[in-house]
C-alpha cells in the first residue's frame, strides 16, 4: 500500500486555505489547524488583482471567484474636498494586466476555498506549535492543543506550512534571531455597510496623514477602509465611529453617508505592522512560511492577500505530488522563487504607504500636484507602478474548475 503523505497547515487564513486546496489537488492528505473557535466572517473586503486570479485558476477556483466578485469600475483618486486627482480606467488595466481588479467579501473567499476541501480537513479551536522542523530523513512534528478542552496531541507530517499571520509563532520558531514585525506608524479601520442612497464612483482619497477608500461589493453593500498616522496601540477615547467622524466626517460624498450607516461595534481597527527586514529564507527543514508570516506588508498596494495566494500555488507546485516530495530541494526552490519577489513588493508597499501618509502641507501639495500631472498623460503611466506585480503568472497552467 502506498504511504499516505500528510501536510499540516497552521492557520486558516486566505493563504493557508489556498495552500490546502492546492496540495489536496496534488494528492496530499491535508490538515488545517486554526486556533480560533470558528471561521467567523471578517467584516472586510479583499481586492484580487489579475496575478491572484491567475493563481486561483491554477487550483480551479478562478472562475468561481470572478463570478461572485464585484468588478471594479472606473474610479480614481480624490482629495478630501472631492477634486479628482486621477481617474482610473478599468479597461486599460484589464488590457495591460490581462484582467481587471475584482473585489469580494473575505467571508465569500473563505467559503469558496473551504468548499474545495474534503469535510474535516479544517480543524478549528486547534492551537498548533511546531516542535520539530524535520529534515530529509525524518518528518516534522506539530503539537496540537484543543482550545476548548485543553487536551493535547501530536501530528507528524512530511510538510508543515506556517500560515499563522504577522505575529507568527512558526516564524519565531524557525528564525528566532529575526527582529520580527515593525509598527508602520499607521492604523487602519475597515467596515462593510449598506450602500448610500446616492451613487458614487469607487475612489481612494488621500488627505494629510489620512486616507479613505470606498468600494462597492456585488451584493449592494460597500466596503470602506481608512488609514491614519497614529501612535501604536492607540484607541478612540469614546468609540471608533466617533474617531472616524472626527477624522473623515467632513470629507466628500459618500464618506459622511457611509459613516452614518456604520454601527460602532462593526468597525475593525488594527495597527499596521510589516516586515521591512526580509527573512533569510522562507523555510527550514520540512517547514515553510507563507503570507503575512513570511512577508507582511503595508496595505498600500493591496497585495497582502494576493501574495499569500501566489505563495500557496508556488509552494504546492514545488512540493509536487505527495509521493515524490523532496523537502530540501522543493522548499529551497520555493524560497528562491518567492523571497526576492515578495521582498521587492514589501519595499514598494512601504514607499507607497509613506507617500500616502505625508502630513506636512507643502509635501501634500507637491504629492497631489505630481499625481495630477502623471494622470494627464493617460492611465498607462499610472498603471506602470503595478508592472511586475499584476502581470505575474503562476508556474502551472490553469486546471478544470472545482465544482462546489
Amino acid at each position: 500500500m502506498e504511504q499516505q503523505h500528510r501536510a499540516v497547515v497552521v492557520g486558516a487564513g486566505i493563504g493557508g486555505l489556498t495552500a490546502a486546496v492546492a496540495l489536496h489537488r496534488r494528492g496530499w492528505q491535508v490538515t488545517v489547524l486554526e486556533r480560533a473557535a470558528g471561521l467567523a466572517p471578517v467584516g472586510a473586503g479583499i481586492g484580487l488583482a489579475p496575478n491572484a486570479q491567475r493563481a486561483l485558476d491554477a487550483v480551479g477556483l478562478g472562475d468561481r471567484v470572478r463570478a461572485l466578485s464585484a468588478w471594479q469600475g472606473d474610479g480614481g483618486m480624490r482629495t478630501p474636498g472631492g477634486r479628482w486627482l486621477a481617474r482610473t480606467d478599468a479597461k486599460a488595466a484589464a488590457a495591460r494586466f490581462g484582467g481587471p481588479l475584482v473585489l469580494l467579501h473575505r467571508a465569500t473567499l473563505v467559503e469558496i476555498l473551504t468548499s474545495a476541501l474534503p469535510e474535516g480537513v479544517v480543524r478549528t479551536g486547534a492551537a498548533a506549535t511546531v516542535t520539530d522542523f524535520g529534515d530529509d530523513d525524518r518528518p516534522a512534528r506539530v503539537t496540537v492543543a484543543d482550545t476548548g478542552t485543553g487536551t493535547r496531541g501530536e501530528l507528524e507530517a512530511e510538510l508543515v506550512l506556517g500560515a499563522d499571520g504577522i505575529h507568527s509563532a512558526t516564524r519565531r520558531a524557525l528564525f528566532p534571531e529575526h527582529p520580527g514585525p515593525r509598527y508602520s506608524g499607521t492604523t487602519t479601520w475597515r467596515v462593510v455597510v449598506p450602500a448610500p442612497a446616492r451613487p458614487f464612483a469607487p475612489h481612494e482619497t488621500w488627505g494629510a496623514g489620512r486616507l479613505w477608500g470606498s468600494q462597492p461589493l456585488k451584493d449592494g453593500r460597500v466596503y470602506a477602509y481608512a488609514m491614519a498616522v497614529a501612535p501604536a496601540g492607540a484607541h478612540a477615547p469614546d468609540d471608533e465611529k466617533a474617531e472616524l467622524l472626527r477624522l473623515f466626517g467632513d470629507w466628500h460624498h459618500p464618506v459622511p453617508e457611509i459613516l452614518a450607516g456604520v454601527a460602532p461595534d462593526r468597525i475593525l481597527r488594527h495597527d499596521v505592522h510589516h516586515l521591512p527586514d526580509p527573512l533569510p529564507a522562507f523555510h527550514r527543514g520540512r517547514v515553510a512560511l507563507l503570507g503575512d508570516a513570511a512577508h507582511a506588508m503595508m496595505p498600500s498596494l493591496g497585495q497582502g492577500g494576493n501574495q499569500a495566494i501566489e505563495d500557496a500555488v508556488v509552494l504546492a507546485h514545488h512540493a509536487g505530488t505527495a509521493p515524490g516530495f523532496q523537502p530540501g530541494r522543493a522548499l529551497a526552490a520555493y524560497t528562491a522563487d518567492r523571497l526576492p519577489r515578495t521582498t521587492a513588493i514589501v519595499r514598494r508597499a512601504a514607499r507607497t504607504g509613506a507617500l500616502t501618509m505625508l502630513s506636512a502641507r507643502p509635501a501634500v501639495v507637491l504629492r497631489d500636484t505630481a499625481v495630477s500631472a502623471v494622470s494627464r498623460f493617460g492611465p498607462g503611466l499610472a498603471l506602470r507602478g503595478f508592472d511586475g506585480i499584476c502581470d505575474w503568472r503562476p508556474p502551472v497552467d490553469p486546471v478544470p474548475p472545482v465544482r462546489a
